[in-house]
């Protein structure tokens, strides 16, 4: 699959490398676009470019660039005089709808807009894409999933759903990797190496969370089988209710998502 990104920031490095690792596209069939060189230099073996109309020789031109940036990229893509209903953009971000999209590039432009996260760099990417618009066919959109798919696990939802997701799929590896550093900072107080600490905390996030999808338990009845009468985990589970750690990872999610409906 022939595959543009336009904006070589980590996101578009992270599909890039998981879409490389699953053997969906070869180097050769993938081109990163961005005015910053410096940006280009960690992609080793693939075509590079500082002119964004360069990603228009592929078929699925992904756009991910930060959303203050968009409107100059769009304008560029919509000035290039080329034929831009033969592309399919695939836009990552935030808070720009498919409409406001396609004001710039024209009622012919076909354009799926999704919400990926970091993960999708070891194939365990959740990216949330938006319902298929008139102007893509059913094969279009059906290569944009595989591209997601290709590196993790896809769920189609309404477009107006999607700024809702970006707190909990989007953002949340950063919440996650804050509480496996925290964990592992408290084995390193109590006598851990560091390097086993961040094993034994990483892992277990791994392991739980894959509990919850295979076993189709609710996540409490999964906590209450590991809380035993007076046992430790009850003390911990109580201390993290005294401190707010459910309700603060709730208004972290709707800070998130509010963050998103006002870009």
């Amino acid at each position: 699959m022939k595959i543009g990104f336009i904006g070589g920031g980590n996101m578009a490095g992270a599909i890039l490398e998981g879409v490389l690792a699953s053997g969906l596209s070869m180097k050769e069939e993938l081109v990163v676009c961005d005015k910053n060189p410096e940006a280009l230099k960690k992609y080793e073996g693939i075509r590079t470019e500082t002119e964004n109309t360069a990603a228009l020789a592929a078929d699925y031109v992904v756009l991910a660039v930060k959303p203050f940036i968009l409107p100059v990229v769009l304008k560029e893509l919509a000035d290039s005089g080329k034929d831009l209903g033969k592309t399919v953009f695939v836009s990552i971000v935030a808070g720009a709808s498919v409409e406001s999209i396609r004001s710039v590039l024209g009622n012919q432009a076909k354009i799926v807009r999704v919400m990926p996260n970091t993960p999708a760099t070891v194939l365990e990417g959740m990216t949330v894409v938006s319902a298929k618009e008139e102007n893509v066919s059913e094969e279009e959109f059906s290569g944009a999933l595989s591209i997601f798919n290709a590196v993790g696990k896809t769920e189609v939802l309404p477009e107006s759903m999607l700024n809702t997701v970006i707190g909990i799929s989007g953002s949340s590896p950063a919440y996650v990797f804050m509480m496996i550093e925290a964990m592992a900072d408290a084995g390193v107080r109590d006598g851990l190496a560091r390097d086993v600490a961040y094993r034994l905390a990483a892992q277990s996030v791994l392991g739980s969370a894959k509990m919850v999808l295979e076993t189709g338990k609710h996540p409490g009845e999964l906590k209450d089988m590991v809380c035993s009468p007076k046992g430790t985990t009850i003390e911990a589970v109580a201390e993290l209710e005294n401190k707010g750690f459910r309700s603060a990872i709730i208004d972290a999610v709707k800070k998130c998502n509010d963050k998103a409906n006002n870009l």
